[in-house]
């Protein structure tokens, strides 16, 4: 008589692989923050507060506040006024990226511009945003943020993993994630979904981050908008990306491009003026 494998055994070495994988815990400040968010009236005086109960992250978080990206030609003297330009939810994506920055290791030498590409990304999120004007920029910015999360915390776990990186990265036309899967029954963008859920980010945010390589989502009528926009505007943050380093495209618009702009509604020559507008921007810095 023919058996049918017991699924129960590789899912416990699922649950023990991602067991096995140091997830940082949700920083006390972002878990006061979130509170204060998810009150009934959230006031800008107890942000403030919170962020001013760190020295490190006022001095950050002004820095930010006043860059071209976000502040715009108002410059900000004080938390408060940082506060009251960005709003107190923008202020919070920002805290919440410096958080970040401070609780997950990029000690390799493949990380050492992790942080500075990842901050690009959801500078470029947000930009984009606002823009074309789809969804939250505060959304955007942690999603852009996050999106690579698991990349250090799958080079803590895994000592092959970087080269897997580096291969996964040459793929032409599989997704990304694809040989992760293969070689470490996990990827970077499943180890990010999990950090997002636990440091208490979006559900839409995760959703996204799982995604972000996934380009059939795009077409996918029974995935959240937020999400489906999400994904196809970190397509095109990557190419501008690629594009400001002096690359050429990135292999990840030459899978996902087309969707994301037709999900998006964009003319080939309204991407290409939308990318020009962003690569300047990121020399504006």
């Amino acid at each position: 008589m023919n058996t049918v494998a017991d699924p129960i055994p590789h899912l416990d070495q699922v649950d023990a692989l991602i067991k096995s994988i140091r997830i940082p815990p949700r920083p006390s400040l972002l878990a006061d923050m979130q509170r204060e968010l998810a009150s009934e009236d959230p006031s800008p005086e107890a942000i403030g507060k919170i962020v001013a109960s760190d020295v490190g992250m006022s001095g950050a978080l002004l820095k930010l506040a006043n860059s071209s990206i976000y502040g715009g030609r108002r410059k900000a003297k004080s938390i408060e006024q940082a506060i009251l330009f960005l709003g107190i939810n923008q202020v919070a994506a920002l805290m919440t990226g410096l958080l970040a920055r401070q609780a997950i290791p990029t000690n390799s030498a493949m990380l050492a511009s992790f942080w500075d590409i990842s901050t690009r990304r959801a500078q470029a999120m947000v930009f984009l945003s606002r823009r074309l004007r789809i969804g939250e920029p505060d959304v955007a910015h942690t999603f852009g943020l996050f999106c690579d999360t698991g990349v250090p915390l799958l080079i803590d776990r895994f000592p092959d993993y970087a080269a897997s990186y580096a291969a996964a990265s040459l793929e032409a036309e599989r997704p990304f994630t694809a040989l992760e899967d293969e070689r470490h029954s996990t990827s970077h963008a499943a180890v990010g979904c999990l950090l997002a859920r636990n440091w208490g980010l979006s559900g839409d945010v995760g959703w996204a981050i799982l995604h972000h390589h996934d380009f059939a989502v795009l077409d996918d009528a029974a995935t959240a908008g937020t999400v489906r926009s999400l994904v196809a505007l970190s397509v095109l943050a990557e190419n501008a990306i690629c594009r400001y380093q002096g690359h050429a495209e990135s292999l990840e618009w030459n899978k996902g491009g087309a969707a994301a702009c037709a999900y998006l509604g964009l003319s080939d020559e309204e991407t290409a003026e939308l990318l020009d507008e962003l690569v300047d921007a990121f020399h504006e810095e």
